[in-house]
């Protein structure tokens, strides 16, 4: 396919500095629907601009494009919102590998905060000017405005600010998922979370601690063992220095745990189910190493263990599912139980880059994109 004319190209994300990000999320199945936003290819009338990231072809982060498109106006049922602060999370990524497919040309980005800027003929409920949030479908948050379905859309609450509710939407309703309905926790479990300093794997832990938990986490190195350590995790395992199931047999005097958190995939798997106590549950939700080899029924028989590989999206499905979620979500960050580190901002033109960053490890915490508008 040949891009319009009118569209300009992203430039590549190591060829430029990045003075405004600053050092210090895989687990939701394709949307169903991706936001309206289409190309300017007429110039017969003048219809609203905006500016958004478009993947014209799948690839690595230089396929990433900045480009002028049409935001629309919304229909019924439907809210037009300009965002002011936009979560990067490990499942865009997937989207612009083609891991998880989508029809090209599309924009990425699945968590977003904005203000409401118009509202569909007859909708109630929603007026300009409310602060909204929303997290998973439909596609497309890499954008300065979007047209949203009204009921996908979540208030935030006035003493929640827009970065915070941005960078904790999706992975804090992730893990109200993980901890709360796919595997409920409490006192007296012991868990075991990889990738703990990650988006997730932060809040993961604080919430697990909270609860009453044991946990254990794996990191790579010194600065991620210490944010794990302030989040709640009793024991830190250095993944490239000890072996994972050697290290949580021991800390667990051989009884293993009762579920282990993973996000990693292919490179875990195995260490996964080796660390798990008998009748354990391995939750799989994402795959930033890759997809596990063909799992075999037998490698949960000799421990009679459960394994799901569980979608946000279906435990959010209905309106009250969803704010339900978000409620407890941002109760716990008024009560002070969750507390969110976003280490690293980026202009949204620079999206390239905080992929490039991302798939590289070179961040922790959560991640956002900030529109120029």
């Amino acid at each position: 396919m040949t891009p319009c004319s009118h569209l300009t190209r992203l430039p590549s994300p190591l060829s430029f500095s990045s003075p405004s990000a600053t050092s210090t999320f895989n687990l939701c199945p394709p949307p169903a629907a991706a936001t309206r936003l289409r190309c300017r290819c007429s110039t017969a009338d003048t219809p609203e601009m905006v500016k958004a990231i478009r993947v014209h072809e799948l690839g690595g982060p230089e396929a990433m494009r900045w480009e002028e498109v049409e935001v629309g106006e919304p229909k019924d049922g439907e809210i037009r919102v300009k965002n002011t602060a936009i979560g990067v999370n490990f499942i865009d990524v997937y989207f612009r590998k083609g891991v998880y497919p989508a029809p090209l040309p599309f924009t990425p980005g699945m968590e977003a905060v904005g203000v409401v800027t118009a509202v569909g003929p007859g909708l109630t409920g929603r007026k300009v000017g409310d602060v909204v949030a929303y997290a998973g479908k439909p596609m497309g948050s890499y954008a300065e405005e979007q047209i949203l379905p009204a009921n996908v859309a979540v208030p935030v609450p006035s003493s929640i600010d827009h970065k915070t509710a941005a960078a904790i939407m999706l992975k804090g309703m992730t893990v109200h998922v993980l901890v709360r309905r796919v595997f409920k926790v409490k006192a007296g479990h012991t868990v075991l979370v990889h990738a703990a300093a990650g988006g997730v794997g932060s809040l993961l832990c604080q919430w697990a601690n909270a609860l009453g938990a044991t946990v254990i986490g794996t990191v790579s190195n010194e600065e991620k063992a210490a944010h794990a350590t302030q989040d709640g995790c009793r024991h830190v395992i250095m993944y490239t220095k000890e072996d994972v199931a050697t290290r949580v047999k021991e800390i667990t005097e051989g009884k293993g745990v009762n579920v282990v958190y993973d996000s990693v995939g292919k490179d875990t798997y195995n260490a996964s189910l080796e660390s798990l106590a008998p009748r354990g549950c391995l939750v799989s939700f994402g795959q930033s190493s890759g997809s596990p080899d063909p799992i075999s029924m037998g490698d949960l028989a000799p421990k009679s263990l459960f394994l799901t590989r569980p979608s946000m999206l279906h435990y959010t499905g209905t309106r009250d599912e969803l704010l339900q979620s978000a409620g407890e979500v941002f109760a716990n960050v008024a009560s002070g139980v969750l507390h969110i580190r976003v280490n690293h901002t980026y202009p949204l033109y620079e999206a390239a880059r905080a992929h490039a960053d991302l798939e590289a490890r070179k961040t922790s915490g959560s991640i956002l994109l900030i529109p120029d508008n």
